[in-house]
């Protein structure tokens, strides 16, 4: 399994302090089944970014765990307006692994108008956004609608691996739950900050999926699409959206590939 979306680079963020704490969450990962993972440094308010530093880290991190992970870097990008213009000129300062896919994470307090517009331009700009575990935010579990305008318009979904096992509470299981049968799911990653409330694992879930919604599912959500991530390719596994609200509960859709200009 390949994970786009881990805090696991010490003394960065709020994720590990040190890097034998980072070095435990690597061994998780590997026990459970996953070969690559972005590590993914918030850049908000709180806490800088500096690609120079989250390099050196990874490369000492990487030292220890040739063969076994393969470890690449990329952002949890707050969209604030200062983020944003320092994106403009360079994105591959702020996108996965260097390449096209851009984590971004909205406040739970507000999302304003202007924001169709601005993931609009950031795809202009060269970053394709995949939208940070939305079954979290209330802004946007109360408005699915939006969400998937988002997604017709060529924004990606990404789903805390955890949420879909109840353990950031009900709603955002029952929210996850429904937007996976819509096919408006494109991937699960762990948001792993640590090895115990977070921890960087990917299994438990990929097994649930597996059950509840086929192996091809799983298969697309937790492995195919990643890995196409990681390599800066495009998706494989997209399934059509719902034409309206109206349609049957958990009705399969096919396979689609979509290209945006």
């Amino acid at each position: 399994m390949v994970d786009i979306h881990c805090h696991v680079l010490p003394g960065l963020d709020d994720g590990p302090e040190s890097l034998e704490m980072s070095i435990a969450m690597c061994e998780m990962a590997i026990a459970d089944g996953i070969t690559h993972v972005i590590a993914t440094p918030h850049a908000d308010a709180s806490y800088a970014f500096q690609p120079d530093l989250i390099r050196r880290r990874r490369d000492e991190l990487q030292a220890r765990f040739e063969g076994r992970i393969e470890l690449a870097t990329g952002c949890d990008f707050h969209l604030s307006f200062e983020n944003i213009e320092d994106l403009r000129p360079y994105p591959a300062k702020y996108t996965l692994n260097q390449k096209r896919y851009l984590l971004v994470e909205f406040n739970d307090y507000s999302i304003p108008p202007a924001m169709d517009q601005t993931l609009h331009h950031l795809q202009l700009y060269g970053a394709t956004p995949i939208i940070t575990h939305p079954e979290r935010n209330p802004l946007i579990r109360n408005n699915t609608e939006r969400l998937y305008r988002w997604i017709r318009t060529g924004c990606y979904v990404q789903i805390t691996a955890q949420s879909i096992l109840g353990k950031f509470g009900a709603q955002a299981m029952t929210m996850a739950e429904s937007w996976l049968k819509d096919g408006a799911v494109h991937f699960f990653a762990s948001d792993a900050h640590n090895v115990t409330s977070r921890p960087l694992q990917l299994k438990e879930a990929y097994a649930k999926v597996a059950s509840k919604n086929g192996k091809d599912v799983a298969e697309g959500l937790f492995v195919d699409n990643p890995r196409a991530v990681f390599d800066g390719e495009a998706l494989p596994f997209v399934l059509e959206l719902p034409e309206d609200r109206g349609h049957a509960p958990g009705a399969r859709k096919k396979k689609k590939r979509f290209w945006f200009f």
